[in-house]
């Protein structure tokens, strides 16, 4: 009795737990952005530990320069875009996987970009400012919430069994694990949309030519051959998202070129793989 009672609490939650997406979007909310940030930095904290003891956070100088003035202008942008975003702790990290073509953005803006695209995309930094502009528009939009969301509806034992327990500790340790799935899981088709859509735009407002969105898809798609990188691994497919974002080229055109001397914003580059 008990347990159908849990259960009914919880689909009743299901159904209002609703949110509004950037581009208007109805989205799943089971988890609050403060608790998927929160959740995110325990996860990424725990995750570069491991791979900074592994050596293989990069080091070198010239790529993080590079990724540092290509990230602070679109951090800047975003803060722009939306302002309750200044209080995030953004960084980033670059991970020396030659094989892993991916980047990503946790909730609270820690990112990371992989030496596989580097190596094997070759982007030049309009095309690197897509693949990281794309990446921060998941954490505009809140997707990191929207799937630990999506993932505890799936799963509503676990949840109930969260519920019911009265240890802090664990549920925190539940959730980090849950951020760090989410890295992981594919998003939506939706939700890839609205990332490319704000990408593009906030990589425009940043001074990158938004017709390198194009480009970088005809490359990633180029890439994977007969097995696709983790980049790929959602719809839409590499030529439909490059035809969209050929589409959205001309309307960012005019902040492209208004971007004439475009802000920058302190972001934390290689702090982990050059602390200790």
């Amino acid at each position: 009795m008990l347990r159908k009672i849990t259960m009914l609490v919880i689909t009743a939650v299901v159904m209002v737990a609703c949110a509004t997406s950037p581009t208007g979007r109805r989205q799943l909310m089971l988890v609050s952005e403060d608790q998927a940030i929160s959740a995110s930095k325990q996860a990424y904290v725990q995750d570069m530990s491991k791979l900074k003891a592994e050596g293989k956070l990069v080091t070198d100088p010239r790529l993080l320069d590079r990724v540092e003035r290509i990230t602070e202008r679109l951090v800047a942008q975003a803060v722009i875009m939306r302002p309750a975003s200044a209080r995030w702790d953004w960084s980033v990290e670059v991970i020396d996987e030659p094989k892993t073509v991916n980047a990503w953005c946790m909730a609270g803006g820690r990112m990371a970009v992989y030496t596989g695209l580097i190596l094997k995309v070759d982007p030049t930094d309009d095309e690197l400012a897509q693949v990281m502009g794309h990446e921060i528009g998941h954490a505009l939009a809140n997707h990191t919430a929207e799937k630990m969301s999506v993932s505890m509806a799936s799963q509503l034992g676990v949840v109930a069994a969260g519920i019911a327990s009265d240890k802090p500790g664990q549920t925190m340790a539940m959730a980090a694990a849950a951020a760090a799935l989410a890295v992981s899981l594919p998003n939506s088709r939706a939700a890839e949309a609205e990332a490319d859509r704000i990408g593009i735009e906030l990589a425009a407002k940043a001074g990158y030519d938004p017709r390198a969105a194009a480009t970088l898809w005809q490359k990633m798609g180029a890439v994977g051959g007969s097995a696709p990188p983790a980049f790929l691994s959602t719809h839409p497919g590499p030529e439909q998202r490059q035809q969209k974002l050929a589409q959205l080229a001309p309307k960012m055109q005019p902040y492209y070129a208004a971007a004439t001397n475009p802000p920058s914003r302190p972001v934390r580059v290689g702090a982990e793989a050059r602390s200790g």
